[in-house]
């Protein structure tokens, strides 16, 4: 489709939109398709905060869909103004993952900017990254940006403007930023993090200000119910070391900032489902005649009680996780559900009606043996008899993947072909009383290496879209990254440790 009139479509279909005018000129630029962005309340949230500020407009851009993309997109325009991308004074980043830098490089290649920061020179617009990656390990963003915003980015916006577009030099800029907290400035710091930021409790919570039925979540008002998590669970970078656990919003204050209008509301946050008032703020709204949706479950938090009122507001998919296959390794990684949580979780989908439950889990975790495996076997199946014949259980499986700042960091990746393994077997013991959707393995080996490495793997992720950003391309140039094979003597020391002891 051709890119301005696709831009108008999505533009009619919006509530909410802000046509600003200012000097200093952002373009938020996120590097995925228009209906994901849409979906991120961190994105939405800046995107209201930055155009709060005086003088300041910022507009947004998307990576195009390939559905979508034509000759029309060899020049990225901005949605408000649909002026060129690469013709704002500053791009701002929202990162989510390690392969969105897939994303970053086509959208920066489409406006006409060099990919690698040692190439652009003074004239070049500023490249600013941040988004939920920094939480964990944002060092492969290190050659493509000239500004990591590290962690909740709320308190740091005026900063940050302050410096690029008050100083004349941009090594001014860039020296003041260094050393202010939240910045990561790579040129600087080179691979020496800062601590990540934390917004003041004032500036919370994050509500989103544009509705779309163009988005993932359809036309719904995004709004934070809480901030981190007071769980431990040790793969988790949003664990209770972050930031200093769970910062709660009011029950009143929820329900105060939910428009009159909206008619569906997106509760967002790490541990949902953790809020003491959860139930009530839910069966207020969906007392109210609106649908409702939740970003996280824990299926120790169901009661008959909270299952009705999502039943009420629309729910036909519970989602909790379980991501242990075992309740060897659930103690383990402290992840404090266990089997009767989940099996407790069906029982209640069943009794109420809820067409699917679904169960994340991750394969491949460190101590996993086949033991596990017919463990969770056992649990699917008991699932799917308690659930009964109007409630299908759905489980959905990922491989482990370790991230930087948490306990199992550093922690090797189980190997595609024994994922792979472990996922068919599964499916010969499970299909068709559990339907069984797996994401790639294969990438998710890629992501290990990025999320594991540090500049070195993010020009070899570059290297490798650059000659197609087929797999193979990835294969050949990540391969030289994997540490999975030395941090098998890591692992050995965390079983000594008793990270993974019996239950």
């Amino acid at each position: 489709m051709e890119q301005r009139q696709y831009i108008d479509n999505m533009l009619a279909a919006e509530s909410g939109t802000l046509h600003q005018f200012g000097k200093r000129d952002i373009v938020m630029v996120y590097p995925s398709p228009y209906t994901v962005g849409m979906a991120s309340l961190g994105f939405q949230s800046v995107y209201r905060d930055l155009n709060a500020l005086p003088d300041t407009c910022a507009e947004r851009a998307f990576l195009p869909s390939a559905d979508i993309f034509d000759q029309s997109w060899k020049t990225l325009l901005s949605f408000e103004s649909k002026r060129p991308v690469g013709d704002f004074s500053v791009l701002a980043f929202s990162v989510a993952y390690e392969l969105e830098l897939q994303g970053l490089f086509h959208t920066l290649e489409l406006s006409g900017i060099p990919v690698l920061r040692e190439e652009r020179g003074e004239e070049q617009p500023w490249i600013v990254a941040g988004g939920p990656l920094t939480f964990s390990n944002p060092t492969p963003l290190a050659p493509f940006a000239d500004i990591i915003v590290m962690g909740e980015a709320e308190g740091l916006l005026e900063p940050l403007l302050e410096q690029l577009f008050g100083c004349e030099k941009r090594s001014d800029a860039l020296r003041v930023l260094a050393g202010l907290p939240g910045f990561y400035i790579p040129s600087i710091h080179g691979e020496c993090l800062p601590a990540v930021a934390k917004a003041p409790d004032n500036l919370l919570p994050a509500t989103s200000v544009i509705c779309t039925p163009h988005s993932a979540l359809r036309d719904m008002f995004l709004i934070e119910v809480e901030r981190g998590c007071s769980r431990g669970c040790t793969f988790c970078v949003m664990r209770r070391s972050t930031n200093g656990g769970m910062r709660l919003v009011s029950k009143e204050k929820i329900l105060s900032l939910i428009p009159d209008e909206v008619n569906r509301v997106g509760l967002v946050g790490a541990a949902v489902s953790d809020h003491p008032k959860i139930v009530e703020i839910v069966s207020d709204i969906v007392d109210s005649g609106r649908e409702i949706g939740l970003s996280s479950l824990r299926s120790d938090r169901l009661t008959p009680a909270f299952v009705q009122a999502l039943k009420k507001g629309g729910y036909k998919t519970l989602t909790v996780a379980s991501d242990g296959a075992s309740e060897r390794l659930r103690i383990g990684m402290e992840k404090k559900i266990r089997a009767r949580h989940l099996l407790n979780a069906a029982k209640l989908a069943g009794e109420e009606g809820v067409p699917v439950l679904k169960v994340y889990m991750m394969i491949g975790a460190p101590g996993e043996e086949d033991a596990d495996l017919d463990e969770l076997v056992a649990l699917c199946l008991e699932q799917d008899k308690m659930a009964g014949p109007k409630t299908r259980i759905a489980m959905g499986l990922a491989p482990f993947v370790a991230k930087r700042n948490t306990p199992l960091d550093r922690l090797p990746f189980a190997g595609a072909k024994t994922v792979e393994r472990r996922i068919a077997y599964l499916r010969k013991r499970l299909e068709p009383r559990v339907e069984l959707r797996a994401t790639s393995v294969r990438w998710a080996w890629a992501e290990y290496v990025l999320a594991q490495g540090g500049s070195e793997t993010g020009l070899a992720c570059y290297r490798a879209w650059k000659r197609g950003g087929r797999f193979v391309d990835y294969k050949k140039e990540l391969k030289p990254f994997d540490k999975s094979s030395e941090f098998q003597e890591n692992l050995a020391q965390k079983h000594l440790a008793g990270l993974f002891a019996s239950a």
